[in-house]
């Protein structure tokens, strides 16, 4: 086990419902601490973490290729992995922590965007690791339908320039295979695509306090 209190990362592919998940277990679990990059986690002296996240969406992925280069990209990306990385090394011994993704979804999708270094991608893998990943699975055929058939995509959830079901699901595929490599040496709990958000939430749940 890390030092420190229980450390878990709730990983997935797109649309796998994550942040849902996280938003509900906050109210269930207010002895725990909730870390992400979603704006419901980030304290107000680190409002420079959603202003990169907007900008991110707004800005560098429409740009992405023209604008902005795939290590450009790599390298914003690392300030979420740091600003993570920082919140897992400061956490209270005495309360248990849920990491959104950790540097493990970022560091998958800079692969298949052949973005940054393996120099980068080496440090990210010294970082504290958790003592369990909980992976919940979501289809991509769920996740497409879950994105409003495909209009609410943006460019790091789909391969190809279409932006279609096809080259959507091929790069679900690859990441979720990408995601599993990166953890395969910690301990993993799989859970199977659920019916509901309410269903996501009590699976999870029973997982982080057994």
């Amino acid at each position: 086990m890390t030092a420190g209190g229980p450390f878990f990362v709730l990983l997935g592919p797109d649309g796998a419902g994550k942040s849902s998940v996280m938003r509900r277990l906050a109210g269930l679990l207010p002895e725990w601490r909730m870390v992400s990059t979603d704006s419901a986690f980030v304290a107000p002296e680190h409002t420079l973490i959603t202003r990169l996240r907007r900008d991110l969406q707004d800005h560098l992925l429409p740009g992405l290729g023209t604008a902005y280069s795939a290590d450009f990209l790599a390298s914003v990306l690392q300030t979420a992995v740091v600003h993570m990385r920082d919140q897992v090394h400061g956490r209270d011994p005495r309360v248990p922590v849920l990491v959104d993704s950790y540097y493990y979804k970022i560091l998958a999708k800079c692969r298949m965007a052949r973005a940054g270094d393996t120099l980068m991608y080496d440090w990210w893998r010294t970082f504290p690791q958790p003592d369990r990943v909980v992976y919940l699975d979501v289809s991509p055929s769920s996740a497409w339908r879950r994105r409003g058939d495909g209009a609410d995509l943006n460019s790091l959830e789909y391969e190809g320039d279409e932006g279609d079901i096809a080259g959507f699901e091929r790069y679900q595929k690859d990441l979720r295979k990408l995601l599993l490599e990166e953890v395969h040496d910690l301990p993993v709990t799989e859970l199977p695509e659920q019916p509901s958000v309410e269903r996501a939430v009590e699976v999870v749940r029973e997982v982080l306090t057994s």
